[in-house]
């Protein structure tokens, strides 16, 4: 059996939906922690050995390693009650896992850090001048979801799926980028309902 290692930072939620998904289909995760805030994946030991392009998380399978937190997540998850079985349904999911990474996370998780760990006032100009705009279109992505989730239980079909669990992992933690949850009923109902579910480990 392979052996997993996360290359991770606790604080990190893309690194969480990795830690999540394994743990709901029952894989053991071995973790190897990092502190982004301090440079560690920017190391010419990272570099080398882990991930070129300098950023966690990354899976490490044996002695290969896997980049890309949605990436890992469908690797841990193939074969299991997380990924659908039809075919439409696959490409449902992988289009909410790229919603996630492309109208989501570069907005809701960005705030998020650059507020509850880099601190507003140590932003550069350039990155006060965008808190607006990111602002917008994270309460746009909300919205979006919080309809989607208005008459269903789940992003994709009638269960779980990764596409859950890749949102839920920013999701849940919006408020330290000062988004209100409380303005989106159908998001917290759901997000109840992940927290719920057998073998859900929080966030570190």
């Amino acid at each position: 059996m392979a052996e997993y290692t996360l290359h991770e930072d606790p604080r990190s939620g893309n690194c969480y939906k990795i830690k999540l998904t394994a743990a709901l289909v029952g894989v053991p995760l071995a973790l190897r922690q990092y502190d982004i805030m301090a440079g560690e994946t920017r190391t010419a030991e990272f570099l080398e050995q882990v991930n070129p392009n300098g950023r966690i998380p990354v899976l490490q399978v044996d002695d290969r390693f896997l980049p890309e937190s949605n990436a890992a997540c469908w690797y841990l998850a193939e074969g299991s009650a997380l990924v659908p079985e039809t075919r439409f349904e696959r490409a449902d999911m992988l289009r909410w896992m790229f919603f996630e990474q492309y109208s989501h996370e570069p907005n809701i998780a960005t705030l998020r850090f650059w507020l509850h760990f880099v601190g507003e006032d140590k932003l550069t100009e350039q990155q006060d001048a965008q808190i607006m705009a990111k602002r917008i279109a994270g309460c746009e992505a909300l919205a979006l979801m919080d309809a989607h989730l208005a008459a269903r239980d789940w992003f994709v079909g009638e269960s779980v799926t990764i596409a859950d669990i890749a949102l839920y992992a920013y999701t849940h933690v919006a408020g330290d980028g000062g988004f209100k949850l409380d303005e989106y009923p159908a998001i917290r109902a759901w997000l109840a309902r992940v927290e719920a579910l057998p073998d859900y480990i929080p966030m570190a």
